[in-house]
């Protein structure tokens, strides 16, 4: 019996394929490299290229390997660019989506676990967020990602499949023992952003919107441990194979930080003072975004272990520090 982790070639979907396999976990990965890294895969794993929309590819997987879970990455995940290109994330989120779970479905698949967003509420004000607040996406992306959202809470209405929603917050840091981080170079993640302003890889970053109603007038985010992340996935794959609900669970820690408190941070961790230029804000950002996480806690048991902001932004820039080092690394535009 094996998981499948769809865009486990991705950041989050490669620290997954990490984690299962310290597990003991069989595990192939679907991803078709568009966004992905082949030597991000861990060689614990069996890759294959691929689409995760192609239904019938997935079909044979998991008839071929006796898959039972699937766990879903694989996805475009820019905000503003979901702005600028909504056909673009109803494809490859919407759309990519629905053929999986039709995968899924056909192919007996039990558990399927949907990698969701805090998107999906929209404007939340300053106060935590729960998962029963109204749903009211503010941009394509977080639309994309609750139509999935819908479509598999109608599938397991109709199907004998039980699923798991993790909404995220802002996913940032990498592997604590170094094996993988975010490695996309042109990433619009705001502490690997900063780690490389720090490493003279960008001449200066840029604060999106001093204007918000924020107590420093910068967007307020609540980033939670890549690491903390995939282990609370392992814990609801426990949790469904043990014979739970379907469910739907925020992950974060509860904390916001503004921009401008970690801009300083990485420049504290750092110790360089780089440039970051104030500018107006962009397309589909709300002022402030932090979970409430108090579900996965008692449904999961789930505790973090890397909640600080200083050990994520460390980790986060000794990833970029590697990455200077690899011979095949692409360069920043």
């Amino acid at each position: 019996m094996s998981v499948l982790v769809t865009g486990g070639a991705g950041y989050i979907g490669g620290h997954m394929v990490l984690h299962l396999a310290d597990e003991g976990e069989k595990v192939v990965v679907l991803d078709n490299l568009i966004t992905g890294f082949q030597w991000a895969i861990d060689d614990r794993a069996m890759f294959v290229e691929g689409h995760a929309g192609d239904t019938e590819l997935v079909l044979e997987l998991i008839k071929t390997h006796n898959i039972k879970s699937i766990l879903h990455f694989a996805g475009s995940i820019v905000v503003p660019e979901s702005v600028e290109n909504p056909l673009k994330y109803y494809q490859n989120n919407t759309t990519t989506t629905r053929n999986l779970i039709e995968a899924a479905a056909r192919g007996g698949v039990e558990h399927f676990i949907f990698s969701s967003t805090a998107a999906v509420y929209g404007m939340t004000g300053n106060d935590p967020v729960f998962e029963d607040a109204q749903l009211n996406p503010m941009s394509p992306y977080g639309r994309s990602k609750l139509m999935s959202e819908m479509m598999l809470q109608d599938v397991a209405a109709a199907h004998p499949i039980r699923y798991g929603v993790l909404r995220y917050f802002n996913v940032a840091g990498a592997d604590p023992k170094g094996r993988l981080g975010q490695s996309t170079p042109r990433a619009t993640h705001l502490i690997k952003v900063a780690c490389q302003a720090a490493l003279g890889q960008r001449d200066e970053m840029q604060i999106f919107g001093t204007d918000y109603d924020t107590p420093d007038g910068t967007a307020l985010r609540d980033y939670i441990h890549v690491s903390d992340l995939v282990a609370a996935h392992g814990l609801l794959l426990n949790y469904l194979r043990d014979g739970g609900l379907s469910t739907t669970l925020n992950c974060g820690y509860g904390r916001g930080y503004s921009v401008r408190e970690v801009v300083d941070t990485v420049k504290k961790v750092t110790g360089v003072d780089f440039t970051a230029r104030e500018t107006e804000r962009r397309a589909g950002d709300p002022a402030a975004v932090v979970a409430g996480a108090d579900r996965v806690r008692s449904m999961l048991g789930w505790t973090p272990q890397y909640d600080d902001l200083n050990g994520i932004v460390n980790n986060a820039y000794a990833w970029e520090k590697y990455l200077l080092t690899r011979n095949d690394r692409p360069e920043i535009a």
